[in-house]
C-alpha cells in the first residue's frame, strides 16, 4: 500500500494543505484521519468510478457551452432557476483536483482546498454551488435525505465556505444535477440514457471552521485517537491485531 506523502509536521510553520475529502475523512473516523495525515498510512483505496467520472466530464462540457453563450442550460430553465453558468478565468483551476478553490485558515495555518463541479450565478450576483452526481436506480431521484447523503451536504457546504473565504457572495441555495441511468430500455444499442433531475439544497457552513480546528488538534496529538466503533477499517485493523496476538 502506498504511503501518504502530505504528512502533517507539528513543528512546521508552512501551511498544511488539506482537501475537502481529508476533512470528510476526519468526520468519518479521526483515527483513520490521523493514521493517514500524521503517520502516512492511508486507508486502502476504493474502486474508481470511471462511468461517474465520464458523466461529470460530459456535463462540464455541456454546461460550458451555455457558459460561453451566457445563457441558462435547459435543465436550469425547467427547474425555474434564475441563473446562468458562472464564467471566471480560474474556473478550470477550481474544478481541478489537487488545486481547486483554496483558502488559508489563518488560525490553524491549514490551507483548505476543494474542487467544485460547477458554479452558477443568480440574478443577485451570488454564486451557486453545483455538484454533479450519477447513479442508476429504478426509482426517480427527487430528494437526498438518506443518512449517507449527509456527506453530499457537507461537501457542498465546504465549497460554499471556501468561496466565501475568497470574497465571493454565495447563495445558501445549492443544487445537485443528478443523472440517473435508465436500465428500462429493450436493448443497450451502445447508448446509456439518463433521467436528469435538479435537486435544491440550502447549505450552512457554520460548522466548517470548528471542524478545521478540531482536525488540527487531532493531528497535534502524539498518539492516535481510539478506534471508531462504526469504522470498518478500524474494526478490521483491531481484529487483525487481536488475531496476531493470539497467534503468538
Amino acid at each position: 500500500m502506498p504511503r501518504s506523502r502530505n504528512l502533517f509536521d507539528p513543528e512546521s510553520t508552512k501551511p498544511y494543505k488539506i482537501s475537502r475529502s481529508g476533512l470528510e475523512l476526519f468526520h468519518d473516523c479521526p483515527r483513520c484521519f490521523y493514521f493517514d495525515k500524521r503517520l502516512g498510512l492511508p486507508r486502502p483505496p476504493g474502486f474508481p468510478f470511471n462511468l461517474n467520472s465520464a458523466v461529470d466530464a460530459l456535463l462540464k462540457r455541456e454546461f460550458d457551452t451555455f457558459r460561453r453563450q451566457r445563457q441558462p442550460h435547459p435543465l436550469m430553465e425547467k427547474a425555474g432557476i434564475d441563473a446562468i453558468p458562472f464564467a471566471h478565468p480560474e474556473l478550470e483551476k477550481w474544478r481541478t483536483n489537487f488545486t481547486g478553490v483554496q483558502a488559508l485558515h489563518k488560525t490553524t495555518n491549514m490551507l483548505v482546498t476543494g474542487a467544485v463541479d460547477d458554479l452558477w450565478e443568480n440574478a443577485r450576483g451570488e454564486l451557486i454551488v453545483v455538484d454533479y452526481k450519477s447513479t442508476a436506480k429504478a426509482a426517480e431521484i427527487t430528494e437526498l435525505n438518506e443518512e449517507w447523503h449527509a456527506g453530499y451536504k457537507r461537501q457542498i457546504e465546504i465549497y460554499q465556505w471556501l468561496l466565501r473565504q475568497n470574497g465571493f457572495k454565495v447563495s445558501p441555495r445549492a443544487y445537485w444535477v443528478y443523472a440517473n441511468g435508465d436500465a428500462a430500455a429493450d436493448q443497450f444499442d451502445q447508448t446509456l440514457r439518463f433521467r436528469m433531475t435538479v435537486i435544491a439544497y440550502d447549505g450552512r457552513d457554520d460548522w466548517v471552521e470548528p471542524h478545521i480546528m478540531a482536525a488540527r488538534e487531532c493531528l497535534l496529538n502524539d498518539t492516535p485517537p481510539a478506534p471508531a466503533t462504526k469504522c470498518p477499517h478500524c474494526s478490521f485493523a483491531t481484529e487483525r491485531l487481536a488475531h496476531a496476538a493470539n497467534a503468538n
